[in-house]
């Protein structure tokens, strides 16, 4: 049963809370897709990035490696993680992110390792999401979701990360799918449905997909649809070493077919993957964060059948590139227009050649 939602929706721009409305721009149907957008997050600033590239192998962070909107003006622990960026039907862009600071007591926003006991709720424990829509990727309404605020029986929720989008064309919604355990409990992926505002979300979570080994936890989901209109989910097994393996579904919320096979290239371990197309190809890009290293780094590896899978590399060890920025961590990429590319250079000063 719904309770009741906790949100405040505001304008954002460059980390700043506005009063006005942001102006939509013209639908993006017929311009044509020309670069590329890559969200993420640092953990020395727990908080929202983003980098363009034209070419979809160099990018370049929008900022000089700053954050474009501070954590602490937007997640109600001060602090975001594993950003998460996707289009919708509307032309709009939505982006959600973990509401957690993993360093929260010593920033000093809290007296405690965590905000609650960790005894009972484990490693991070936190309890929801911040929600962020834009047409044209520099407003942004904002607004935080606590599960245990929306709704009854999710009082010992144990966390919530690691949110993803897609639309849904059945229930014709912007569909949320995550990371989320119950107590001290192992994580597992479950979907619900925002509202039409992307301020909430109005369905109880159910679970998306079964591992045949309920001793494993499963985490970090992505989900794309391939060119034979079946979806393809990667996601992260916790064995050892823990990586990325993928699942296949007719349908987007339901039915995922496990497969055994680990697609990523690391002897060590990653997590976070995240699927998207190049422009004009039939190539598919796998993108992953390798935590097991240090500096963090990306690795990458492409295909053109989702079986078969060619190593590309980290960045700037192969032929993915930043040119100024260092150690990202949980990112996503999508594919925007020429317009939106270059509205987003000229806003923040930076030099684009489309």
């Amino acid at each position: 049963m719904r309770k009741y939602i906790l949100g405040l929706v505001v304008i954002v721009t460059l980390g700043v809370f506005l009063s006005c409305k942001s102006t939509k721009t013209e639908t993006t149907e017929d311009n044509e897709l020309s670069a590329y957008i890559m969200v993420y997050f640092k953990d020395d600033d727990h908080s929202l990035h983003m980098a363009l590239s034209t070419d979809g192998y160099s990018f370049t962070d929008i900022n000089k490696g700053n954050a474009i909107v501070a954590g602490d003006t937007i997640a109600s622990q001060k602090g975001i993680r594993d950003p998460h960026i996707s289009r919708g039907p509307d032309g709009a862009f939505y982006v959600v992110m973990t509401d957690l600071h993993i360093f929260g007591k010593e920033k000093g926003y809290r007296d405690t390792q965590w905000e609650r006991p960790g005894e009972q709720y484990d490693w991070g424990n936190n309890r929801g999401f911040v929600l962020m829509k834009s047409y044209d990727l520099i407003h942004w309404t904002h607004s935080n979701f606590l599960f245990d605020e929306a709704f009854e029986g999710y009082e010992n929720i144990g966390c919530a990360w690691a949110p993803q989008t897609i639309y849904d064309p059945k229930e014709k919604k912007m569909m949320v799918y995550f990371t989320m355990r119950m107590n001290h409990g192992l994580t597992k992926l479950y979907y619900a449905y925002a509202n039409e505002d992307f301020t909430a979300l109005i369905s109880e979570p159910k679970l998306l997909f079964e591992y045949p080994d309920e001793n494993i936890q499963v985490l970090d989901a992505d989900i794309s649809q391939m060119p034979d209109g079946r979806y393809c989910m990667t996601y992260v097994a916790q064995e050892r070493p823990i990586g990325i393996k993928t699942a296949f579904s007719n349908n987007i919320n339901k039915g995922y077919e496990y497969n055994p096979e680990w697609i990523d290239q690391e002897p060590g371990s990653c997590e976070a993957p995240n699927v998207w197309k190049r422009i004009d190809s039939d190539t598919w890009v796998l993108m992953y964060d390798i935590y097991s290293i240090n500096p963090h780094n990306f690795g990458f590896v492409e295909t053109t059948d989702f079986k078969t899978f060619k190593n590309l590399g980290h960045f700037n060890e192969g032929l993915m590139k930043t040119t100024n920025f260092t150690s990202p961590k949980h990112g996503a990429i999508i594919s925007i227009t020429k317009k939106e590319a270059s509205l987003l250079a000229k806003h923040w000063g930076i030099s684009l050649s489309l």
